[in-house]
């Protein structure tokens, strides 16, 4: 039995099954992206074991294995045929670079995807931020301002927000009851058609009306969640409020007589530098609206390394620090003075490269091998 499982993982048809399946994965994977979007198309098929079919409310069936788990089986075919069949001898360094190569590329996909961060900082001229936001992810924040020399943040992912129960933090002082819920919403300042009253008792959402609205899955699109929270101390109710990422307006509530601020906003991720926009520039083409060029001009300063210095970025000249990389990616279409930077952190952005030359190198060395081993064998035939 053990047996037949070893020669099933080191088999050359499990490696030729799994490459078919993982080329019909790509082919179904880039004809959903037109209807679920890149990003939901990436999670759904090759960011996951399996994907998955829901004939019914409450029901998921596994029907195609997805990209982890195809990668998986490789991974272990690789390492199982080489365990078995590994022998170093001259002829086979060729093929034992292609290998490594292949596997160097599946590991540092996987690297990529468990530890790599895209997220945008929005800047106008003369603002300064140590924060960028995340393109997808949202996060429902509590801020103890107590502190007048720095702020407590107590994050919660959306995702505990979306199961509409009570939520309860070490750090908490009180307890929030998620009483609504949506993905993706438009905020009314009165009923219209297709709206619902938000039902919050304080702050800005007092008298507003929210509409549902359909999950957006475009590239130029994101989704802007709403969700109605109660602050609960015990048994007690401080009040019912309506957060938003639509809502930029601080809404605060006080327990203990210490002020906490309350937001549902973009996840940030906090850097140890700070980043302020001396000057934008948005180049046209002469007579047309066509983007010639844009750049930012930058000041880049970091207490912990006492730098202050003057960075420009400009289209295909990035700046790289801290292990992130800052493009100038866009801007405002509204306010000339608005610079948009994407920010994306990958420690794994190196594995591809050198991936890629191991197995050209691999397959160099065994072209040579056979072409100097056939060259000699003419010589003294």
């Amino acid at each position: 039995m053990f047996d037949r499982v070893i020669n099933l993982f080191t088999s050359l048809k499990l490696t030729v099954a799994l490459l078919c399946l993982g080329t019909l994965l790509v082919f179904i994977g880039t004809l959903a992206q037109v209807d679920e979007g890149l990003y939901q198309a990436q999670a759904r098929y090759f960011k996951s074991f399996f994907i998955w079919w829901s004939p019914a409310a409450g029901m998921k069936l596994p029907v195609f294995p997805g990209g982890y788990l195809l990668g998986s089986l490789l991974l272990v075919n690789l390492f199982s045929a080489h365990a078995k069949r590994f022998k170093f001898t001259r002829k086979k360094i060729g093929i034992n670079l292609t290998h490594a190569g292949i596997i160097l590329l599946l590991l540092g996909q996987l690297l990529t995807d468990v530890l790599s961060t895209e997220s945008a900082m929005r800047l106008a001229e003369g603002e300064s931020k140590n924060f960028s936001q995340d393109f997808h992810a949202n996060e429902l924040v509590v801020v103890d301002m107590s502190d007048t020399q720095q702020d407590e943040v107590i994050a919660i992912p959306e995702s505990l927000v979306a199961a509409q129960k009570e939520i309860r933090h070490p750090k908490l002082p009180v307890t929030l009851r998620v009483k609504r819920h949506w993905p993706n919403t438009d905020i009314l300042g009165k009923p219209a058609n297709g709206t619902v009253p938000a039902d919050a008792t304080q702050g800005v959402g007092v008298g507003v009306h929210v509409r549902n609205l359909p999950v957006t899955a475009k590239m130029d699109e994101r989704n802007l969640p709403s969700a109605v929270i109660e602050v609960l101390k015990g048994n007690e109710s401080l009040g019912t409020w309506l957060v938003s990422s639509q809502i930029g307006q601080p809404q605060t509530f006080t327990n203990d007589h210490k002020v906490y601020q309350l937001a549902l906003r973009f996840t940030r991720h906090y850097k140890a530098h700070s980043i302020t926009l001396q000057d934008f520039a948005h180049d046209k083409y002469k007579g047309t609206d066509i983007p010639k060029n844009f750049s930012s001009v930058i000041r880049l300063q970091n207490p912990a390394t006492r730098e202050d210095r003057e960075v420009k970025i400009w289209m295909n000249n990035p700046l790289r620090y801290g292990g992130e990389t800052y493009y100038q990616a866009g801007f405002d279409d509204k306010d000339p003075t608005v610079t948009i930077l994407q920010v994306v952190r990958n420690p794994g952005w190196l594995t591809p490269y050198l991936a890629c030359v191991l197995v050209a190198l691999g397959l160099i060395v065994q072209f040579m091998t056979h072409l100097i081993g056939f060259a000699m064998k003419r010589r003294t035939a």
